[in-house]
């Protein structure tokens, strides 16, 4: 359990960041260099590597070093854990407005049913 929520704890920080998701979306479409990543994000390149860094940590980014280059590409990792944590968040919140729901129209029978009795 501990690592399952370390591992969850890692990937929602990695995705919490606007800029980590944009580096995200990108390397979804090809690889890129750091450098690469950094003027597409208007950044230095120290703080594009914090960025690279912090992705990599939660295994959603591998890079590479050839020469001089750092490349980066998505990582192996397909969130299947993340998606299911999520999907049974999404169920019981999705349970509990449907219970408010039904509250809601009960109360709004019984309001109905008092303003016709004290119109008699």
């Amino acid at each position: 359990m501990v690592h399952y929520q370390a591992r969850l704890d890692a990937t929602f920080a990695a995705l919490s960041d606007v800029t980590r998701r944009g580096v995200l979306e990108h390397l979804g479409g090809s690889e890129a260099s750091i450098t690469d990543l950094a003027e597409k994000f208007h950044m230095t390149l120290t703080g594009m590597k914090k960025h690279v860094s912090v992705l990599e940590q939660a295994g959603l980014v591998t890079t590479e070093k050839v020469g001089r280059v750092r490349t980066c590409k998505l990582g192996q990792r397909r969130l299947e854990e993340e998606a299911a944590w999520i999907e049974r968040h999404r169920q019981l919140w999705s349970a509990r407005f449907d219970a408010l729901d039904q509250i809601v129209e009960q109360l709004k029978r019984e309001e109905k049913a008092d303003a016709k009795r004290k119109r008699r």
